[in-house]
């Protein structure tokens, strides 16, 4: 168990501790700094241990498997809870939710084939929007912060269509049966 590895783990870990600052309002308003603090803690683990892992050649299955994992749970975690908690409309979660789904399927029937289907830049900058989004959301600052975050919603909403058309269209031969 490399770091890159624990620190995948660890996102996992935080996503149940996120999830109760986010619903339970014990702290008052300071549950609201304190999910956002462990979201974006986080997210941050999400860049270092894929940072650390290609930078001293410590990638290995179990953090490919579980990387994507971990950031499916948490950006999908804090997406639901916004729901429940009105911030964010119940079908912008679906389409994201439903992109997820579609990817990770996609990538069991292109590995069957021997096929590894990379990250793409559009995914990146989907999750980087994602994040962010969820980010003001929890913060929920008001004024130019709430304006920021709507404008957030919609550019999370396209680049999650446009990551999943560009995932299908740049491999549809795994689609297609050819290889």
């Amino acid at each position: 168990m490399n770091l890159p590895n624990k620190l995948t783990v660890l996102r996992v870990c935080m996503v149940p501790v996120f999830v109760v600052f986010m619903l339970w309002n014990g702290l008052g308003a300071a549950s609201k700094y304190v999910a956002a603090a462990i979201f974006i803690l986080a997210s941050m683990t999400d860049w270092l241990d894929g940072y650390l892992a290609r930078k001293n050649n410590l990638v290995t299955d179990f953090g490919k498997f579980m990387d994507p994992i971990a950031d499916k749970l948490l950006v999908c975690s804090a997406l639901i809870c916004l729901v429940e908690k009105g911030a964010l409309a119940a079908w912008i979660v679906i389409i994201i939710i439903g992109r997820e789904f579609i990817i990770s399927g996609f990538r069991l029937v292109a590995s069957d084939k021997g096929v590894v289907i990379a990250a793409s830049y559009w995914g990146k900058f989907k999750t980087v929007s994602q994040m962010l989004m969820v980010i003001l959301l929890i913060l929920d600052l008001g004024g130019a912060f709430n304006v920021a975050a709507q404008i957030l919603i919609w550019v999370a909403v396209i680049l999650t269509v446009v990551s999943l058309v560009d995932y299908l269209v740049k491999n549809r031969s795994v689609l297609a049966g050819e290889m």
